[in-house]
């Protein structure tokens, strides 16, 4: 991989990894249902209007989007509010990887390969620890939510890889038309009217600027670049640096709000990365996997991690 690809995927990583300490800050006192509504707005606009919608049915970009979108940042915004760590959150999200090839594995009969269930059982123990030795600044309900948030994204993941995509981009704005309205509607029935209008009517400096990260940067910007690389590059070259999202998190998250993992967190979570690292990538010296054209590039989530491997075929 070039020197340039090689400073592109590192950039992309830090746009990541710092967006889950931005989503943190960036709350405040807006609801987070409301605060990922407020989001997918300014995804949508004007991209809605520049982007041409994908050919496919609303049902599959509804689906889509309500699961990769809707569905994981709901959980995950949530997840923040309630005070997970951003970086403990960063990690555990990574189990998306392990669930994915779970569910392609009962729903489309894509058996793991050996290499890739020895991944998984890695990561599962990981995960254990995490959620066993959790500091009391990690609470469970933020562990939960998280990981319901990962188990959105592994579905979302799944159902784009049953349809014909024919652009990355165009299916990341369109199917986040079906976001916004229903999250408001979701977080007036549970923060109540008074909640959500009163952090809409005073939003900050600080709930804009994460906002604007979250559309552009995370979203637009990275999604963008890392579809460029997965267009040049194979998945086996551009996912490890996928895998510097949580370490950047993790740092930004010390650094900007000094909260740091504790030593069972820290061990957990590299153990929960070394799986997710062997179940995402193929070994060497097996089928060989060509560099795919930009419009069948996997799919990236709009602000995290993107679903950057290949489920074998069986």
């Amino acid at each position: 991989m070039p020197r340039r690809d090689m400073l592109l995927g590192l950039m992309v990583a830090v746009i990541w990894g710092v967006n889950f300490v931005v989503i943190d800050e960036g709350l405040g006192e807006v609801p987070p249902l409301t605060f990922v509504a407020l989001r997918f707005v300014v995804v949508l606009l004007p991209a809605v209007f520049l982007v041409p919608k994908p050919d496919l049915p609303w049902r599959d970009l509804a689906l889509v989007g309500g699961f990769m979108s809707l569905g994981q940042f709901g959980l995950l915004y949530s997840a923040l509010h309630v005070g997970i760590p951003a970086g403990i959150a960063a990690i555990l999200l990574q189990a998306q990887v392990m669930l994915t090839v779970l569910i392609a594995a009962v729903t489309l009969s894509q058996r793991p390969t050996q290499v890739q269930t020895i991944g998984i059982a890695v990561g599962a123990v990981g995960l254990a620890v995490v959620c066993v030795g959790r500091s009391a600044a990690t609470p469970l309900l933020g562990v939960l939510l998280t990981l319901a948030a990962a188990l959105s994204w592994a579905s979302g993941n799944v159902l784009v890889r049953r349809m014909t995509v024919s652009s990355g981009l165009s299916m990341t704005v369109w199917s986040a038309v079906v976001v916004p309205v229903p999250l408001l509607v979701l977080s007036l029935v549970l923060d109540g009217p008074a909640a959500v209008g009163h952090g809409l009517r005073h939003l900050t400096v600080g709930n804009l600027a994460a906002t604007a990260y979250t559309a552009y940067l995370a979203s637009l910007l990275g999604y963008g670049t890392w579809n460029g690389l997965l267009a040049r590059h194979s998945a086996a070259a551009v996912v490890p640096f996928a895998l510097l999202v949580p370490p950047v998190a993790m740092t930004t998250s010390w650094l900007v709000q000094n909260e740091a993992p504790n030593v069972a967190e820290a061990v957990g979570g590299l153990v929960l990365l070394v799986g997710v690292a062997v179940t995402a990538l193929r070994p060497r010296g097996r089928r060989p996997e060509p560099p795919k054209p930009a419009e069948n590039a996997p799919l990236a989530e709009p602000g995290g991690v993107p679903y950057a491997f290949e489920v074998p075929d069986g």
